[in-house]
């Protein structure tokens, strides 16, 4: 389910697997939801038409004599075979003969449109159509996280927007970020390879980084390309869409701001530390987060893809530093907390070091909270099953630590937990991160499930 090429195998052969090869390939074409059959019968109502047409202009004469010809061989057949023979002959004749001609007219443009591939149009077509009647999913944060789920949601559905965070200033990004201007490209890239059709070779190229090179060391390629696509196009946002569609990709991705914006956080210990990439270095307990300009203006087109979502997902990523940047955007809040739809918040997995230190699930959801000045989220998706004693004993050694669960706090709270095994164990490097496959599954039938509660004549 995870790549193209699986969902493309998905639709070979079914439901016609047990036909020979070349007609069930045929067959095909007459699947439910193509949008092929009623443009064949047009086109047969068209060629009828046209022959009336012809035949007026040309004041029947010719016709008669073809009819006269075809009613003399008709009663000649007739005597050579009775008609319950002749007359199925000629139909399966005629069938064969309209099969045989779409079959070389469709493998022709086959060959035109895909002459290296070994997928089939019409299993494209099929999945194509499929991807497009998906529901329409918002998805909010940044990181590792968010590219992490699109590479799940995108075997459900083509209609996906991602609204990430430009907080980020650090690495490649924030050295671009101090050095051109305008908004960090490393969330934005990440997002663009994962919903990217070909994701295995556009993520491997997006993920380059210079090793050598006065100025590039250190620098991926996909920021570059973003960066310069800024200055080749009209700003950012067209940039993003300009490259989203060089890539083919399935969905948009969308700064949740075009503000250049730089993120703060007020510690325990009374520090205010400014800069994203500083805040989890700084290792003190986050009591609130802000940004500077305050209050920044979101994407009108962010705005708009939250009035017309169908499900909207928080997360996963880091709390204060991935997820939380974008809601200190007004508009989103309010745009997210005025929807009546399946509105649910991903948790992480485990605690991160110097930012969610000691932090139970029922503290992720109060952070959220505190940050919108109200609950946007109806639901909280929380991993149920621990990783291996050997990764938590790898993870202990960096102090970080399973969220807990505290089941009382969160139902003081009001909040609804979903629990889920939707979690993927490196055993080489005993990390864990959520799975894309089955965090995309788990999310669209909890969404399924709500659908069918909140409209049950439409089950």
């Amino acid at each position: 389910m995870g790549s193209p090429k699986q969902t493309i195998n998905q639709y070979k052969n079914k439901p016609f697997q047990h036909l020979p090869g070349r007609f069930s390939r045929s067959i095909r074409w007459l699947s439910p939801g193509l949008s092929i059959k009623r443009w064949l019968f047009l086109s047969a109502i068209g060629v009828i038409l046209t022959s009336l047409g012809l035949a007026i202009l040309v004041r029947l004469t010719p016709i008669f004599y073809v009819i006269q010809f075809l009613e003399s061989a008709l009663r000649f057949a007739a005597r050579l075979l009775p008609r319950q023979v002749s007359g199925p002959l000629v139909i399966l004749l005629g069938l064969f003969l309209v099969w045989w001609g779409q079959t070389r007219t469709l493998g022709s443009i086959t060959e035109v449109l895909s002459p290296d591939s070994q997928d089939e149009v019409v299993d494209r077509l099929l999945v194509h159509r499929r991807l497009n009647r998906g529901p329409k999913i918002v998805v909010v944060g940044g990181g590792t996280g968010l590219s992490t789920l699109l590479r799940g949601l995108k075997s459900y559905s083509a209609n996906i927007t991602a609204i990430v965070t430009v907080a980020d200033d650090g690495g490649s990004s924030g050295r671009l970020r101090r050095e051109i201007g305008g908004l960090p490209p490393g969330d934005i890239r990440n997002c663009i390879a994962a919903l990217a059709d070909q994701e295995k070779l556009i993520t491997a190229l997006f993920q380059y980084r210079f090793q050598a090179g006065d100025g590039l060391a250190g620098h991926s390629f996909g920021n570059l390309f973003l960066t310069a696509m800024s200055e080749i196009t009209e700003g950012w946002e067209q940039a993003i869409a300009a490259s989203s569609q060089v890539l083919a990709i399935r969905g948009q991705v969308l700064p949740a701001t075009l503000s250049d914006v730089s993120l703060w956080a007020d510690l325990e210990d009374g520090r205010c530390i400014e800069g994203e990439s500083n805040i989890t270095a700084a290792g003190g307990r986050i009591v609130r987060v802000g940004c500077t300009p305050d209050c920044p203006p979101a994407l009108p087109k962010a705005i708009q893809s939250i009035i017309d979502a169908d499900l909207i997902i928080l997360g996963p990523g880091s709390l204060y530093t991935s997820v939380v940047p974008n809601l200190l955007v007004p508009e989103i809040v309010e745009a997210i907390a005025r929807r009546t739809v399946p509105r649910i918040y991903v948790c992480n997995i485990m605690s991160q070091p110097g930012e969610t230190d000691g932090y139970t699930v029922a503290d992720h959801v109060k952070a959220l909270d505190a940050a919108c000045g109200k609950r946007i989220f109806d639901a909280v998706l929380v991993q149920k099953k621990l990783p291996s004693s050997m990764a938590l004993a790898r993870y202990m050694q960096e102090n970080a630590h399973p969220i807990v669960i505290d089941r009382e706090m969160l139902m003081r709270l009001g909040c609804r937990v979903i629990l889920a095994n939707v979690m993927d164990e490196d055993p080489s490097t005993q990390y864990v991160r959520h799975s894309p496959e089955r965090l995309a599954r788990v999310l669209l039938r909890w969404y399924g499930r709500v659908n069918r509660m909140d409209h049950p004549n439409h089950a």
